[in-house]
């Protein structure tokens, strides 16, 4: 919601009334599924802070790759603080420690973490940063399908609902 508002206000992004619904279904989708807004201040606090820390980098690369492929600018992203962490735990916990954690499940996790951050970087070359940015929080209806069939979690009729509403979302930014 945060990315559409921006870029509706201030970027003057122009999207189909048919992709603004579709947004604004898929924020009210995971809210069903998620959970409401429930807890400590300081929890609430967070969260939306690293939700606007989403938004703002989410933004950022929608301009980043306007003027440059996913690829190179994915590595212009995170070639700095790839380096900079890997000496950080250099020194903090040796090479050794470093060392060990350069596995094969390391570099498999990490294959599909870039994969996943490049359809994203693809995604958005090509549409507005809001309708991609809503449509990547179908993760929460997936991880909830995911711990109800896995885990054994109940799903009942508000989260069911919460599932339907991010789908039709889904389906009317695709449409606009």
């Amino acid at each position: 919601m945060l990315v559409l508002a921006i870029s509706l206000a201030a970027l003057g992004v122009s999207l189909s009334a048919l992709s603004v619904i579709g947004v604004v279904a898929i924020a009210a989708g995971v809210v069903l599924v998620r959970g409401g807004a429930a807890g400590p201040r300081a929890q609430l606090a967070l969260g939306l802070a690293i939700g606007v820390m989403i938004a703002g980098y989410t933004l950022i690369d929608r301009e980043g790759v306007q003027r440059a492929a996913p690829l190179p600018y994915l590595e212009l992203v995170l070639a700095g603080p790839a380096v900079v962490y890997a000496m950080l735990i250099g020194r903090l916990r040796g090479r050794a420690a470093l060392k060990a954690q350069l596995r094969p499940r390391t570099a498999l996790i990490a294959a599909g973490t870039l994969g996943a951050y490049l359809l994203v970087l693809a995604a958005l070359q090509r549409a507005p940063a809001a309708p991609v940015a809503a449509v990547r929080e179908v993760s929460v209806v997936i991880a909830t399908g995911a711990a109800a069939a896995f885990l054994g979690e109940p799903v009942g009729r508000r989260r069911l609902g919460g599932a339907a509403l991010v789908t039709a979302g889904i389906a009317a930014v695709a449409l606009g």
